[in-house]
C-alpha cells in the first residue's frame, strides 16, 4: 500500500524535468501557513502517474515540531480497491509569507508546490508544481460551487495550463 506512494517524490522529481517550467508563475503573497494547515479535498487535477485511478483524494498539512511541514496525502484506488497513503514533508522555498514551497515524499528529493490562487478565507486553492504538467484544484469541502470551480479553471487556462485535461475527483466513494 505504501510502496506506490513511497515513489511519489521520486516520480515528481523525474517528471519535473519534463514539460514547460512554471518558474515564471507567481505564487500568492501574504500566505499564512497556520490558516492553510489542515485538510484539503482534491476537487480536480491534471492526470499524473502517482495519482492515477485515485478518488476521494485528500491532503493534510500540519506544522511539525522541527519546523517542517508534515504532508499526508490519502486516496482510494478504484482499480485495485485499496487505500493509499503518502507521507512527506514540505518547506518554504523563500519567504514564509509567499505560497511557494517544495515537498518531498522520497528522502531528499523535493518538487515544487506553488499556490497560484487562494481565497481570503483559505477555502479553495489552485496549486501547481515545477511544470505545466501538474495542476490541482483543492478545497476545504469535497464539493465547491460551479462558479468557484469555473473561476479557478479560467485562471489556470489564462496561465497556460491545458484545462481541457482536468479530471474531476469523486468523493462519493465512502472510502
Amino acid at each position: 500500500m505504501k510502496k506506490s506512494f513511497v515513489i511519489v517524490g521520486f516520480v515528481m522529481l523525474v517528471l519535473s524535468g519534463c514539460g514547460d517550467s512554471t518558474r515564471d508563475l507567481k505564487a500568492v503573497d501574504n500566505f499564512n501557513l497556520n490558516k492553510y494547515a489542515g485538510k484539503w479535498y482534491e476537487i480536480a487535477r491534471l492526470d499524473n502517474r502517482f495519482e492515477r485511478d485515485l478518488i476521494g483524494v485528500t491532503a493534510f498539512y500540519k506544522l511539525g515540531e522541527n519546523g517542517e511541514i508534515e504532508v499526508i496525502n490519502r486516496g482510494f484506488n478504484e482499480t485495485n480497491n485499496t487505500r493509499q497513503v503518502a507521507r512527506g514533508t514540505a518547506r518554504f522555498v523563500g519567504k514564509p509569507d509567499v505560497g511557494y514551497l517544495e515537498v518531498s515524499f522520497f528522502w531528499l528529493f523535493y518538487s515544487g508546490y506553488k499556490i497560484l490562487e487562494l481565497d481570503k478565507e483559505y477555502e479553495y486553492a489552485l496549486v501547481t508544481s515545477d511544470t505545466f504538467d501538474y495542476l490541482w484544484i483543492l478545497a476545504r469541502d469535497p464539493i465547491i460551487s460551479d462558479e468557484i470551480y469555473q473561476s479557478l479553471v479560467d485562471k489556470a487556462q489564462k496561465l497556460g495550463f491545458n484545462t481541457s485535461e482536468l479530471i474531476k475527483i469523486s468523493h462519493l466513494c465512502g472510502c
